[in-house]
């Protein structure tokens, strides 16, 4: 696929970055940025930064489609990480004449780009480009769990049109489907209905309370290792930290909680796209907003530089293997400790029974999930997994 008939390169000129020596480190020096007068060789590549600025179906933020160079213009600013990265900016993209065929140019370049191991960071827009998102991995055929970090489900309804605010049962009935697994993390009681949460528990779809995420952020790690996908939704940040959204509110993540949620995406070994929508810059004070975006970026990229690659399990000696005999599981439930990272993963098994099948699925865990274990429990995490890959 040829990408420079649909992009508009970012203009570096209008950022005026300083003729000196430390201007030398800044991220904006150190990245290359697409021209049209060029075809990018993914090849040299391992990041591209992809504007989408779509707002047509937003919900009460159409001025969401001004924020992708509102970021860059923070982001750009800031210094480089010590460590040399292969990255790219491709600039914005050409939106279509309908917002469907907007979806449908976007998914057709992230699938480009992934299917070219190349990790797009998406700058949208709206929230119902994570629909967009989902359809890259569809038209790859390959099967894929995403992670919605957002104080909302954005459910909607099967029977009203797509929207920034109800997009997630779009993804979820899509037909053929390759959502293996959903999870939000971030969401507030009190923004979501009890029939949307009890929706999503009957579904098996993983939800985690702010609240719960605070006491220990290192619990959101392995969700978000488990995912290939992940899309951040500004309004899950607190009001005072990110004012430029008309949806947030007094409670939610604290900026520098965020960055470090975003770290860990970027630290996943098996995620291979993001994206961050619903930035307002209209409602913004002093860059704000942009300025943490600008800093969840960098954080991202600096999880990225430090990836261990410990998920591919091709050599079970770099792992530690415990099993442990909980007395309502028909087998020992096994558990494995990456010697390099000391990262967990819990086995749970597939079964078939018609073909006599039992495969292994490696699910990324915490050590708490061991320790309730060996106190003679079945973690929720696996109880969860287990019944959605077995029904």
């Amino acid at each position: 696929m040829l990408l420079s008939p649909y992009l508009i390169p970012f203009d570096l000129e209008e950022l005026k970055l300083p003729d000196s020596l430390s201007a030398n480190s800044l991220i904006a020096r150190r990245i290359h940025f697409f021209s049209s007068e060029e075809e990018p060789d993914l090849s040299m590549y391992d990041l591209a930064i992809i504007g989408v600025p779509e707002s047509r179906n937003a919900f009460e933020n159409s001025a969401a489609s001004l924020a992708p160079d509102e970021i860059r213009r923070q982001f750009y600013k800031l210094y480089s990480w010590n460590t040399p990265v292969r990255m790219i900016d491709l600039g914005n993209i050409v939106l279509g004449a309908t917002v469907e065929d907007t979806y449908h140019l976007v998914s057709d370049i992230l699938a480009h780009l992934i299917a070219n191991n190349v990790i797009p960071i998406i700058l949208g827009g709206s929230n119902d480009l994570a629909y967009a998102n989902y359809l890259a991995y569809k038209k790859l055929e390959q099967v894929v769990n995403v992670v919605a970090v957002d104080s909302r489900f954005d459910i909607g309804n099967e029977n009203l049109p797509i929207a920034s605010n109800a997009y997630l049962n779009k993804i979820i009935l899509e037909e053929p489907n390759y959502l293996l697994n959903y999870s939000n993390i971030g969401y507030q009681t009190y923004l979501n209905s009890p029939e949307e949460i009890d929706l999503m528990s009957k579904l098996f779809l993983d939800t985690y309370r702010v609240g719960m995420m605070r006491g220990d952020l290192t619990e959101v790690e392995p969700i978000i290792r488990n995912a290939e996908m992940v899309s951040l939704d500004i309004s899950v940040v607190r009001r005072p930290d990110a004012c430029g959204n008309p949806h947030n509110s007094a409670n939610g993540f604290y900026g520098e909680e965020i960055c470090q949620v975003i770290r860990y995406a970027g630290l996943s070994d098996k995620l291979t796209s993001f994206g961050i929508y619903e930035y307002d810059p209209t409602l913004d004070y002093s860059n704000q907003t942009s300025q943490l975006i600008s800093h969840i970026l960098w954080y991202f990229v600096e999880g990225f530089i430090n990836r261990k690659n410990d998920c591919s399990f091709k050599d079970l000696k770099q792992y530690v293997k415990y099993s442990v005999a909980v007395s309502e599981a028909v087998d020992e439930i096994v558990f494995y400790c990456s010697k390099k990272t000391g990262r967990w993963w819990i086995i749970v098994p597939i079964i078939n029974i018609k073909k006599n099948i039992k495969q292994k699925y490696f699910l990324p865990c915490s050590k708490k999930d061991y320790e309730i274990a060996c106190k003679d429990k079945i973690p929720e995490r696996w109880w969860k997994t287990y019944n959605k890959l077995n029904n």
